[in-house]
């Protein structure tokens, strides 16, 4: 178990941390949300002892972190490093040694990982050679290629395509399956609510939210509500108690609520004439309260 208590870190007048706390256990994937600032790089760096706390504490199974633990946790930068000139097969190699390795071992290692993240390369290519997508596939293997207990990862799906994030959601997920302790940032919150069992919310160096991903969702009530109703226009919709904003979705409208109990009028009046194709009431996406949580905290 990986336990953060009371962390804080100032720079100068700029506080970057303030008192977090939270823990991860074997198998659980925690996904760090903010702004650019909000701390969570910094966060990261304090785990990584790259810089040192004002204050708090950062234990593994209760002991402070050793340089020997350390070799146990894999971290991916957001700012990538490769050696344009290298080989990905000398990079590798080298770093999976760094952290116990043999080279017959990572080399075997590598060629899977190569066949597993789909990269478009061989392992005596030359860095230079590969496309973004590909290069950071390579900064992910460097990651992962020495069965960390441990990861970190920093903005693992940033300029990746949807096939390739894809690639890279189903890696984590099947880490976690492995008994993996997983924290990474992300700024889609579609990708933060797919895979991750706990979130925190940074604003500025503080949590402002914390907690399982659809208990928070629940916690904003069920306000989101999407209907296709024949006959219905948006002025009707917007005309009905509790509709404070009607959108146009797809075959049918998105309509936000004052409350959670605007939606049991709603579905008896535009199905008093019966069978309509959907009505679905949910909580807001994760996104919708990443944003409205930033305005309400500035």
């Amino acid at each position: 178990m990986i336990k953060i208590s009371h962390l804080n870190k100032s720079f100068g007048d700029h506080q970057a941390v303030s008192d977090l706390s939270f823990t991860i256990d074997p198998g659980e994937v925690l996904g760090l949300i903010g702004q650019n600032g909000a701390g969570k790089t910094t966060t990261f760096r304090m785990i990584l002892d790259f810089i040192k706390a004002d204050f708090g504490s950062i234990t593994w199974n209760d002991k402070p972190i050793t340089d020997t633990m350390r070799q146990q946790i894999g971290f991916l930068p957001e700012e990538r490093g490769l050696y344009q000139k290298e080989t990905i097969e000398n990079q590798v190699i080298y770093l999976a040694e760094l952290h116990g390795m043999n080279k017959q071992q990572a080399r075997k290692e590598l060629q899977d990982w190569l066949n597993k993240l789909q990269v478009v390369g061989k392992p005596t290519d030359l860095v230079q050679t590969l496309s973004k997508g590909n290069a950071q596939k390579i900064q992910m293997i460097l990651a992962l290629i020495f069965k960390p207990k441990f990861i970190i990862l920093d903005e693992p799906f940033s300029g990746l395509d949807p096939i390739n994030a894809a690639i890279f959601m189903d890696t984590i997920k099947e880490l976690k399956k492995q008994g993996a302790m997983i924290i990474f940032s992300s700024h889609n919150m579609d990708n933060v609510t797919e895979i991750s069992d706990h979130l925190i919310m940074l604003k500025n160096g503080r949590t402002v939210l914390q907690g399982e991903v659809q208990a928070i969702r629940e916690s904003f009530g069920r306000i989101r509500l999407y209907v296709e109703a024949p006959d219905y226009t948006p002025a009707d919709y917007q005309a009905m108690d509790g509709v404070e904003r009607v959108i146009k979705q797809g075959a049918g409208y998105l309509l936000y609520l004052a409350n959670e109990a605007a939606g049991y009028k709603i579905f008896d009046q535009v199905t008093q004439n019966g069978y309509i194709p959907a009505f679905s009431q949910q909580p807001p996406t994760l996104a919708e309260i990443f944003k409205t949580e930033v305005m309400n905290h500035e």
